[in-house]
């Protein structure tokens, strides 16, 4: 009865998560779905393996629906023996996103529960993480991967402080089960910015216990995390390893080209641009977002309201109220350095005050481990605006290269942060009254000091944003006062905001002060305090994620209807890709449509390459190659043809897609006369300008020493290769040729799964033309196939299943023995 009473208030903060979660999302209550800009992109990319699953029942591992080809590892690929996969799925049981807020909550409540705070201080906690306006806000645009990884990082932390705090077993088998659901959240960027808060935490705990000299407990805390990490990453092995195997052949490897397109030499070094990987860089200023919400005019389209300067101005320039209405809610008031944001990453003005009483009056050290995580993830956050240490971490810290939008990585902080705060909570409750009053006051004064200076340099900032002078432009005559207008309301955005976060610090400081005086009750004071809190992030939040993000479900499962142009393509039932011009990098046109475009973070290198290095610097040629009585392409365009691409879509005035017809296109295989050798990858993307690719195949013959047999090959007029079967990872082709020919196939170079076949058995294939297979094909009638084998899905899946197996041993032992422990404590207190 005595655990029973134990577990009852844990329980109740489990279903008060619940609840909280449908509530916010209410709407799935109601058969409806968020729509999701960015789930509904990947939705038509992967059309076609699921389709392909769903008639099959198989995976198909690759996809032909983009980019000419790549591999569906990093698009919801499902492996043999992923049971960690079906754990996750169990735990997240609520509808979509609600089971991924719960999942914030109660993650962050155990590991609020693992620092020893009271469960009523432990679940407002909870719910401040969860509601913090980044992790709310991922999910109304569908970053399902990142917010499910940040979901269990506090999981992983809790985990990790229980070992170092000797508790081997427990802990160890909490960081093993969190690491693994962690890892298999599939987003390594945030999973990589977790190891680096762990790093901070790991080199906080062996200094103490080296000071101590407790090195039996360091040794035993590194064999506890050896074990619980390697059987993390086991039962993970199929997805690691597949990543791992196509990372180089993506935007994430390193370029061979050491040119850029314009002609110039390329000087990076990381795997990735460094303007790219920067791009997205938080201002240093702008981190007072996290404390004052729209400072810095906190989205690209804010709804200001009916009460507002924009709303009257547009008044005044003749628009009826409904029309000034539309406007005001879809407002350019971000002015920071970011060229997009959605909202401002708003932590909560209590919540930093709160952990700046931490500071004063939490007696942990473990304090300054989470304080030290904080700055470390601003100052990165940062990134060009801080490049000494951007740089460093660059071209210095392993894999730091392999991640853009480098503010993100104030995920650590939205951690942090809010784990700062309830420790200073439940700090405060436990000091004397002349402690509490003193943190008390100290961090009142830092914190209204913060806002009043903020206050009082007001008159020191611009206002100005990045696309002032274009909407200043665009809007001709009436450009300047829609200009002034503009930054006026950003100046009453900035004070009013700046007002807010005082009175709510004022208040939750008020209420600290009555429990002092003893007006208030503990619990009162708590639940005053929590209030204020969850109601300051929820009332933010709700402007930007709310019921008018849901739609009806078969919106969101097909989010994509076909157009006129669609249909007409879709007549043609041979095979081709389309270029979809003004949407390449989206998923529209994957899902109706072999594309040579797509949405994906990790689409292959070369491939985008041959975009950015050849085809869009001469579209210019392209667009005046169009018949427009025939709406058909007048001249071959080699890289095109070369795809076998088929369709090309452009946009009217009207925004109507209209196709265009290549006829050129070479088709999806066909024999060659020569071959131009070349010796690096420069001279290979550059000739591809130069050359007929339906009769030359450029090779590079460093990389391919023995692909190479001749340079030409003789010409048979009658010779023909034909695809007469095609699947996502299964080509065949019969060829008939009465000489010893070099064929090309418009298809993705893949090397590692990709295997080719002649008349059933084994053939060499090699890379053709910068992007292409190619191979060498002999005299007489013969049949071709190529078959997606990957030979690290087989690997893997028997990897994973032996981790999986042996996870459970370990997780039926160690419960064993921590009820064993359990029961022999409690009849030691009963003795």
């Amino acid at each position: 009865m005595k655990n029973i009473n134990k577990l009852y208030p844990h329980f109740l903060a489990i279903i008060g998560f619940v609840f909280v979660s449908l509530i916010y999302f209410y709407p799935v209550l109601q058969g409806k779905k968020i729509y999701q800009s960015d789930i509904a992109q990947y939705t038509g990319m992967a059309k076609e393996q699921n389709d392909f699953r769903k008639e099959t029942g198989q995976e198909p591992y690759w996809t032909n629906s983009a980019f000419g080809g790549m591999p569906t590892y990093q698009m919801g690929a499902n492996y043999p023996h992923n049971y960690i996969k079906q754990l996750d799925a169990a735990i997240r049981f609520l509808p979509r996103p609600a089971d991924y807020m719960f999942l914030y909550f109660a993650s962050f409540y155990v590991l609020l529960c693992t620092l020893k705070i009271d469960p009523l201080k432990a679940f407002f906690g909870a719910l401040a993480f969860g509601l913090s306006t980044y992790l709310v806000i991922i999910l109304g645009v569908g970053h399902n991967a990142k917010a499910h990884a940040i979901a269990y990082m506090p999981l992983v932390v809790a985990g990790v402080l229980m070992v170092f705090r000797q508790r081997y077993i427990a802990g160890g088998l909490l960081t093993m089960v969190a690491a693994a659901l962690e890892i298999n959240a599939n987003h390594f960027q945030m999973t990589y910015y977790l190891l680096l808060l762990l790093l901070v935490i790991y080199m906080y705990y062996p200094v103490h216990a080296i000071k101590i000299k407790e090195y039996r407990h360091i040794a035993i805390s590194a064999g506890v995390f050896a074990i619980a990490g390697l059987l993390a990453i086991g039962v993970n092995a199929t997805n690691l390893m597949a990543t791992s195997e196509y990372a180089d052949a993506s935007i994430r490897g390193k370029s061979e080209l050491t040119l850029n397109p314009d002609g110039t030499k390329n000087t990076t070094e990381s795997s990735m641009d460094h303007d790219y990987i920067t791009e997205y860089s938080y201002g240093i200023a702008e981190s007072f977002d996290l404390i004052a919400p729209r400072l810095f005019g906190g989205g690209n389209g804010e709804n200001v309201g009916k009460d507002s300067h924009m709303y009257n101005f547009v008044l005044e320039q003749g628009a009826s109220p409904a029309e000034a209405d539309q406007f005001a809610a879809n407002v350019p008031t971000y002015w920071g350095d970011q060229p997009i944001v959605e909202a401002p990453a708003y932590i909560g003005a209590i919540i930093f005050f709160l952990a700046v009483l931490a500071l004063f009056n939490d007696k942990r050290k473990i304090k300054y481990a989470f304080l030290a995580g904080t700055l470390l993830s601003l100052f990165l956050s940062w990134g060009k605006n801080f490049p000494a240490l951007t740089d460093f971490f660059i071209n210095y810290v392993p894999l730091y290269d392999k991640f853009r939008a480098v503010s993100s990585i104030q995920v650590i902080l939205e951690l942090c942060m809010p784990l700062l705060a309830f420790m200073g909570l439940q700090s405060f409750f436990k000091s004397d009254k002349e402690q509490q009053w003193k943190s008390l006051w100290m961090s009142g004064a830092v914190v209204l000091g913060i806002l009043v200076l903020l206050f009082v340099f007001k008159g020191s900032f611009s206002f100005v944003g990045l696309n002032d002078m274009k909407y200043k432009e665009m809007y001709g005559e009436m450009g300047q006062a829609f200009v002034d207008a503009l930054q006026q309301q950003r100046k009453d955005m900035y004070s009013s905001d700046l007002i807010r976060s005082f009175i709510l610090i004022l208040l939750a400081a008020a209420t600290l002060w009555a429990f002092i005086k003893n007006k208030l009750s503990g619990t009162v004071t708590i639940i005053v305090v929590g209030l204020l809190v969850v109601g300051d992030l929820f009332f933010i939040d709700r402007n930007y994620v709310n019921n008018e993000n849901f739609v009806s479900a078969s919106k969101v499962d097909r989010p994509f209807e076909a157009t006129p142009a669609d249909e007409f393509i879709l007549q043609d039932t041979t095979y081709y890709r389309v270029y979809d011009f003004q949407g390449r990098l989206q998923g529209r046109t994957s899902n109706f449509h072999n594309a040579v475009g797509g949405y994906s973070a990790v689409r292959p290198r070369r491939f985008e390459q041959l975009f950015n290095y050849i085809v869009e610097p001469g579209i210019a040629n392209l667009m005046g190659s169009i018949d427009q009585k025939t709406m058909s392409i007048t001249k071959p365009v080699p890289v095109l043809d070369m795809l076998n691409v088929k369709y090309i879509l452009l946009q009217s005035q009207e925004g109507e897609d209209i196709p265009v017809t290549n006829t050129f296109a070479n088709g999806p295989a066909w024999f060659v006369s020569s071959v131009k050798p070349v010796d690096t990858a420069d001279k290979e993307i550059q000739s591809l300008k130069e050359i007929d690719s339906k009769k030359v195949a450029v090779i590079n013959t460093v990389q391919f020493k023995d692909a190479v047999k001749k340079t030409t090959y003789q010409a048979d007029s009658t010779a023909t290769i034909k695809l007469v079967t095609h699947k996502p990872n299964y080509l065949k082709y019969t060829s008939n040729n009465a000489n010893e020919g070099l064929a090309v196939f418009s298809e993705t170079y893949y090397a590692d799964g990709w295997n080719a076949y002649i008349d059933g058995k084994a053939a060499p294939h090699f890379r053709a033309d910068y992007v292409l297979r190619a191979m060498n094909v002999p005299a007489g009638k013969h049949t071709i196939e190529f078959k997606f084998e990957p030979q690290v899905v087989k690997t893997g899946s028997r990897i994973a299943l032996f981790s999986f197996i042996g996870m459970l041993l370990l997780l039926v032992a160690g419960i064993y023995f921590e009820t064993k422990k359990a029961k022999s404590q409690s009849q030691s207190q009963f003795k």
